[in-house]
């Protein structure tokens, strides 16, 4: 509103430009946080107001005529130029909400064929499992079928291979040497076997599987126990020897002392051809092998031990290739012990064992330390 104001003794009279009937007969202003009437006092449509208050009001105009251009400065009158009308702002959400309940929509449609993909595999897991666990029961019984088969014909092996004149006819058949080949594959697969839960005393010693092996070895021995047998194992049965002396290895004392028996009657049999007896001693772990062996507490076994032990210590050759290990002071104590046995055989081949490794040692002690 336009104010005009005259001096009038102590007041400034200030005339609003509105119509009388506009302001009404009974309109109040406030001035200076007071109510002033506006028929009090007036004449012709003007207002009475004290001067301070005007110059009080004069004052903060001044100030917002100031103050306003810095606080209102350009950058903040383009921002709210520029900012986006309340419906304009309303259709980009709008905009954005349609936009959210597809991609929820289409999300929602991936987790139902995810769903019903998890569901439909699930259902073929638990049906390849249940025929696993038909395989692996048949695989179980075709594998017992196949060591009762084996240990049958097995034992029949053995008992044909007890005469001589049986084996040379199998060598002569050529039949032979894929027989020592199986054989030296069946005892491989035995070895991968033999796991802790087999080395324990808790075996089964009447099980197909391990009267399988038995009857195997025992074929392998009777084979080893004829000239002609002994020349093929000492040259083309390298691997089943050394799968015989690595059994050996893994058995605990006590376990298995049948296996055991025939497979130190076996390495027996193949010490007598030198060939034989050569290719065994280049293996490391022999004798550590015969040392736990005098150590097993089955007296038939402590016995082939030591005959197998005097078979080596025959050789010339093979005590140079033997060397200090044949001087082990544990093994000589060991053969020393077995000395005082209850075994009549067991303490006479000890003490002849016994006086084989001390004759050694005065051979070693004569020549200076060399063995021969």
């Amino acid at each position: 509103m336009k104010i005009s104001a005259f001096k009038d003794e102590d007041s400034w009279r200030s005339q609003p430009q509105m119509s009388r009937k506009t302001a009404g007969p009974n309109m109040s202003l406030l001035f200076g946080g007071q109510k002033v009437d506006s028929n009090h006092g007036a004449k012709d449509g003007f207002v009475s107001v004290r001067r301070r208050d005007l110059e009080k009001l004069t004052t903060e105009i001044m100030q917002l005529r100031e103050f306003l251009p810095k606080v209102l400065n350009r950058n903040l009158t383009e921002v709210l130029q520029n900012a986006p009308k309340p419906e304009t702002k309303k259709e980009v959400i709008v905009q954005e909400q349609g936009q959210l309940q597809q991609e929820c929509l289409h999300l929602q449609s991936r987790l139902d064929s995810v769903q019903t993909e998890c569901q439909r595999e699930r259902e073929e897991k638990l049906l390849l499992r249940e025929q696993l666990w038909q395989s692996g029961t048949e695989l179980q019984q075709q594998a017992d079928f196949c060591s009762h088969l084996g240990s049958a014909a097995c034992n029949l092996l053995w008992s044909c291979s007890a005469k001589e004149n049986t084996v040379t006819l199998w060598i002569a058949d050529g039949k032979l040497q894929l027989f020592l080949n199986v054989a030296a594959q069946t005892l491989e697969s035995f070895l991968k076997s033999l796991d802790d839960g087999m080395k324990t005393p808790t075996e089964d010693h009447n099980s197909h599987e391990h009267q399988f092996v038995l009857a195997l070895v025992g074929t392998i021995t009777n084979i080893a126990a004829t000239t002609s047998g002994r020349d093929i194992l000492s040259t083309s049965g390298h691997v089943l020897l050394d799968a015989l002396i690595k059994l050996l290895e893994l058995m605990k004392p006590g376990i298995l002392p049948k296996l055991k028996v025939l497979i130190l009657m076996a390495l027996y049999n193949v010490s007598i051809n030198v060939k034989g007896l050569k290719y065994i001693s280049k293996n490391k772990g022999l004798m550590a092998v015969i040392g736990t062996l005098l150590d097993d507490g089955h007296w038939e076994v402590c016995l082939h031990s030591l005959r197998f032990l005097q078979s080596v210590l025959l050789d010339k050759d093979v005590i140079l290739l033997l060397g200090s290990s044949l001087l082990d002071p544990t093994l000589g104590a060991r053969v020393s012990q077995l000395t005082a046995s209850a075994q009549p055989k067991i303490r006479v081949t000890a003490q002849q064992t016994l006086e084989d490794l001390l004759a050694l040692q005065q051979v070693q002690k004569s020549n200076g330390g060399k063995l021969l």
